[in-house]
């Protein structure tokens, strides 16, 4: 299988070189590596530089764009990628060396599936987490479950190329919940592969993670489910997306009631 890595990143180059070891460290090696600079202020090149002294054999390429968010800088790495398959990986987290070679074997014994995810470590503020029941994950017809949260990691992905000119690309209009999006369109149509396997590490707590950016990342929720909607033929689909779309809703209505400042008294 031709596998193209694509890596966003944003001023991380002191992540970035983590992200770019356990790509290399691969036992399944892809075909090349696909770095997209979204507007970085650091200098990620220097990182590169030394990361293609160290493996020479693996074609890395590069691109450096203006920056246009997370999204923007994914879909332009899917659209220059050679391979037939993309890999994500976020330039926070990193791989375990088993990742590629899993998900193409579970592939080769389910070649009907175009899009195979996995299990993760969770590392919050340099310490392990265990995930809640909430955030367990699985495969099969899966589209129910990702309703209420993101279930698929970008990290421990790897799908199909052409499955994107099926269901479209990463939508450049939200800063946070993209992948929330994307996957909703995918599982409303297709089942996913699922490898029981830790096969990525996620890195959380850090300053500049998005989701800790965005306040109400329920309300971007909301605006996927509300454009989901449309798209969606089978009437027990569009219920449930209805339904979470006032829960969802709901739980933003509430979240600004709170935070909502209670006008003083006037005073004559």
């Amino acid at each position: 299988m031709r596998i193209s890595v694509i890596i966003p990143v944003h001023n991380r180059s002191r992540l970035l070189a983590r992200a770019l070891c356990s790509v290399a460290q691969q036992s399944y090696l892809p075909r090349e590596v696909l770095v997209v600079d979204d507007g970085s202020r650091d200098d990620p090149q220097a990182v590169l530089r030394l990361w293609h002294k160290a493996y020479p054999s693996l074609p890395l390429r590069w691109f450096s764009l203006p920056q246009r968010g997370v999204s923007h800088a994914r879909n332009v790495g899917i659209r220059a990628a050679r391979g037939e398959w993309i890999a994500l990986l976020d330039s926070d987290d990193r791989w375990l060396p088993h990742k590629l070679q899993l998900q193409v074997t579970h592939l080769q014994h389910h070649p009907q599936l175009q899009l195979v995810h996995g299990e993760e470590i969770w590392i919050r503020n340099r310490v392990r987490v265990n995930p809640r029941k909430i955030h367990r994950k699985s495969g099969g017809d899966i589209f129910f479950a990702c309703l209420a949260r993101c279930l698929i990691s970008p990290s421990a992905v790897l799908f199909k190329k052409s499955l994107l000119a099926q269901v479209g690309m990463f939508a450049e209009d939200l800063p946070v919940c993209e992948d929330y999006d994307l996957w909703l369109r995918i599982t409303a149509r297709y089942e996913v592969g699922y490898v029981e396997q830790a096969i990525a590490v996620k890195y959380g707590g850090h300053a500049d993670q998005l989701s800790r950016q965005y306040a109400a990342l329920d309300c971007y929720r909301a605006l996927a489910l509300s454009r989901l909607l449309p798209r969606l033929s089978c009437d027990r689909q569009r219920a449930a997306v209805l339904a979470e779309l006032q829960r969802k809703i709901q739980i933003v209505l509430r979240g600004w009631a709170k935070r909502s400042c209670h006008p003083k008294k006037r005073t004559l």
